[in-house]
């Protein structure tokens, strides 16, 4: 005879098993939704007269590459950021008639690999990317970008390839040259380490775009505009700043905490107002330049002329001017620069000028040459700066460029021999070495110490 309680019992384990029963209908439609966002990214339809679609692979049908983040340059300069799914494929959807850049993020790439250009040089953006010409609305375009192995390829030749390189590293160190030699002026006028110079590295790209790119300003006199913007912010901080402190009487410590300060309260107003994205300066696409086995762009060819103009420049002035021999004076002993009769605070306020604004010129001519900048850009460079001001002597110009030279042929020559991702490293390594056989730097006067 069945008890009362029973049938509440049956009850219940019915209505369980409907639970689990439902519950098993509803998980392979879940699993299929929670995939869904994944797969999304590569449905593209285009609509006549209003959407068109971009859509590709990375790597092969045979080998796609997940996780890699695909840059759209859109016909205005905005860029859009897509990161392919485990196909490898990705998918823009553009609104407007135009040309587009498609290319990719190299840090997001495989370890020892780097983006394979279009063997067309009409197809190939400045840096690697692939254009997509004349894009209409209503159609699907379909590039597909390919990775190779970073070193030597079985159609180039060793010596090709380091000739490739060493342009390459002269390129690099003539950007950085013209950066570390403000960065060391202010050192030897100062005693200063200014981590906040690469920032101002950063801020001369980004004025760049905003002169160039938004305002439509003509490229030339825009370089001119980002030298006076950058000069006047040189200008602004040691009057503000800098020469406040000096006369507090702050130590070089707590002022080299400001500037780390300083440089992240920079970075991070960079990126609150321009965004995280890469800015292109120049949308439209560089002229490629072939000499032999060494493949160049335009744009490259005149930002190594205008960086070894004013290099040639700052040189001339320190050696041959009156302001120049002040400054060396101030660099050598500023107590006795200043008993002299040099009004050293004047001193310090042009150096900073002046390193601004060739920190700003560096910036814009950096963005051309690797065709963007972001807002972390100076944050990449800026052990770079350090190590040619330190490799070449700290507190002497010619020195920071020498040392820029260095560190530039270092970077690109040494994904030759090791492993790309160990470059930066080998840099370094270089500058340890030497310091241990010469602390004061190849052109340092050696000092007393105790």
């Amino acid at each position: 005879m069945l008890s009362r309680t029973s049938l509440p019992e049956r009850g219940g384990i019915a209505r369980t098993a409907a639970y689990l029963g439902l519950l098993m209908l509803v998980a392979p439609l879940l699993l299929f939704f929670s995939g869904g966002p994944a797969e999304a990214l590569t449905l593209c339809v285009p609509k006549a007269d209003e959407t068109a679609c971009i859509a590709g692979t990375m790597g092969s049908r045979a080998e796609p590459i997940s996780g890699v983040d695909v840059i759209l340059t859109k016909p205005d300069g905005t860029t859009e950021t897509q990161t392919t799914a485990e196909d490898g494929r990705f998918a823009f959807e553009v609104t407007e008639a135009g040309d587009y850049l498609v290319g990719v993020d190299p840090d997001t790439l495989p370890k020892g690999s780097e983006l394979r250009p279009p063997s067309e040089a009409s197809l190939r953006g400045p840096d690697g990317s692939i254009k997509v010409d004349n894009v209409q609305l209503g159609k699907s375009y379909g590039p597909t970008l390919a990775v190779r192995a970073k070193g030597f390829s079985t159609s180039t030749s060793k010596w090709d390839e380091f000739l490739q390189s060493s342009v390459n590293g002269i390129r690099l160190g003539l950007l950085l040259a013209l950066a570390s030699v403000g960065l060391s002026l202010i050192y030897g006028t100062t005693g200063l380490s200014n981590f906040a110079h690469a920032e101002q590295v950063t801020l001369g790209g980004m004025v760049g775009y905003g002169l160039v790119n938004l305002l439509g300003w003509n490229l030339w006199i825009g370089g001119l505009g980002v030298m006076i913007i950058c000069g006047f912010t040189g200008w602004f901080q040691d009057r503000v700043l800098w020469q406040p402190l000096r006369r507090r009487g702050l130590g070089l410590t707590q002022m080299m905490i400001v500037t780390i300060g300083l440089s992240l309260a920079m970075q991070y107003s960079f990126q609150f107002f321009a965004g995280a994205d890469t800015k292109r300066v120049v949308v439209e696409q560089a002229t490629v330049r072939t000499f032999g086995p060494i493949t160049i762009t335009d744009r490259s060819l005149a930002a190594m002329a205008i960086s070894a103009v004013f290099l040639a420049l700052v040189g001339f002035a320190l050696l041959r001017t009156r302001v120049g021999r002040a400054t060396r004076a101030v660099s050598d002993n500023p107590a006795l620069a200043q008993a002299s009769g040099i009004d050293t605070d004047k001193v310090i306020r042009l150096v900073w000028t002046v390193a601004m604004a060739l920190a700003g010129l560096s910036g814009l001519l950096y963005a051309l040459v690797v065709n963007g900048i972001k807002w972390d850009t100076g944050l990449q460079i800026l052990l770079l700066l350090f190590a040619a001001v330190t490799l070449g002597g700290l507190g002497t110009a010619f020195g920071a460029l020498v040392g820029a030279l260095i560190i530039g042929l270092v970077v690109e020559l040494s994904p030759l021999v090791i492993p790309g991702d160990f470059k930066y490293a080998a840099a370094l390594l270089i500058l340890i070495l030497l310091l241990l056989v010469r602390p004061q730097g190849l052109l340092g006067r050696a000092q007393r110490v105790g």
